[in-house]
């Protein structure tokens, strides 16, 4: 850290606490004038693009997540803390990778994944919209992959 009064390189931290903000404020002193001063440190997130099946790209939006959770959820005992957790693991995943760009494909498979933890009424809800079923087969074979994924 370069000191702001003598240019100098070299520092030591005399404090560090969080703020209120999620950043890191430190207390430094410069080890050539022995003068302090404050930085803040935040940690910086990448931006998630997703790729939709159109081709066209847009910002990831927890809201977007969450608000498709929550209709699939219609008329179900769940909480608001549960569905953010499983949208803040769906996110975190994502960050995780290291991969800039996930295809909508693929978010909608770590939310199926979620809601099959949390709810099967809500995964099958989901599923169908998602996977866009065209008849009652397609509803019967989605069931009969959950009930046997389940008795292994």
């Amino acid at each position: 850290m370069k000191c702001p009064f003598c240019g100098h390189t070299d520092s030591k931290v005399v404090d560090s606490r969080p703020t209120e903000d999620g950043s890191i404020r430190r207390r430094r002193e410069c080890l050539e004038c022995s003068r302090r001063f404050t930085t803040y440190e935040k940690v910086e997130s990448m931006p998630i693009i997703v790729i939709k099946r159109d081709g066209s790209r847009e910002a990831f939006s927890r809201e977007k997540v969450l608000n498709a959770m929550l209709r699939a959820f219609e008329k179900r005992s769940v909480t608001l803390d549960v569905l953010n957790a499983a949208v803040s693991n769906i996110e975190q995943s994502l960050q995780n990778s290291l991969v800039r760009e996930a295809t909508s494909q693929e978010i909608g498979e770590m939310v199926l994944g979620e809601l099959r933890k949390i709810d099967e009424v809500a995964y099958v809800r989901f599923a169908s919209v998602y996977r866009q079923f065209k008849d009652v087969d397609s509803f019967l074979r989605e069931i009969k992959a959950l009930t046997s994924d389940e008795n292994r």
